[in-house]
């Protein structure tokens, strides 16, 4: 059984993306091991514990994860993958809502942060909204589908869409040999020729 660690608790970006990466390369014998936060995901891949560890690139703990052992650890892997839709839910009890949790830094540039008087950084989206529906805060920024999930208990104030995060897998072994790892057939080379580019080697269309 491959494993990989990615972020909890159970409901996180994090699960539903590995998934997804796993259900893409069409892995049939693989297991989501999810960890409180990536130090814990970190020993347990130097550990043998874990084969794999996916990380989103906005995540506040990515620097530390890719940075503490980059001699034993390595990126072996990229992609795009959107989020779930997020939005900003309030609890309908609140009329005028005065503080906010939210995964700081990462989401903290989606809002327009003046607009409440208290914003309280929270470790991980379901986390959050339990902390909302608990009276933590009046409004927080977490998961649109937790609106429809608890129609009675909070409204939807704004929503703020998905945004394309970049994700990283990391590795025991080093996949790049120390050289660029990028791939000619991504969906960047198409672009670059509507933009003009020309390559070296490729013959101009007549």
């Amino acid at each position: 059984m491959i494993t990989f660690a990615t972020f909890g608790p159970k409901g996180t970006n994090h699960e539903r993306v590995t998934g997804e990466y796993i259900r893409f390369h069409g892995i049939e014998n693989a297991r989501i091991e999810l960890v409180p936060n990536f130090e814990h995901a970190t020993r347990g891949l130097l550990n043998g514990n874990f084969d794999f560890v996916v990380q989103c690139a906005v995540h506040p703990e990515t620097p530390e994860t890719m940075g503490s052992h980059f001699h034993r650890m390595f990126a072996v892997d990229s992609f795009i993958s959107r989020s779930k839709e997020l939005a900003i839910l309030t609890r309908k009890e609140v009329e005028t809502p005065r503080t906010i949790g939210l995964l700081a830094p990462a989401t903290e540039s989606y809002i327009e942060p003046d607009r409440w008087e208290t914003l309280i950084p929270g470790v991980s989206l379901p986390i959050i909204f339990d902390n909302l529906l608990n009276g933590a805060y009046d409004s927080a920024l977490v998961y649109l589908e937790y609106a429809a999930q608890f129609p009675d208990r909070v409204r939807v104030d704004a929503i703020l869409g998905s945004p394309d995060d970049v994700w990283i897998v990391y590795g025991r072994e080093r996949t790049s040999g120390g050289k660029l790892q990028a791939s000619r057939d991504a969906p960047i080379r198409r672009l670059l020729r509507e933009k003009g580019a020309k390559f070296r080697g490729e013959k101009e269309a007549v």
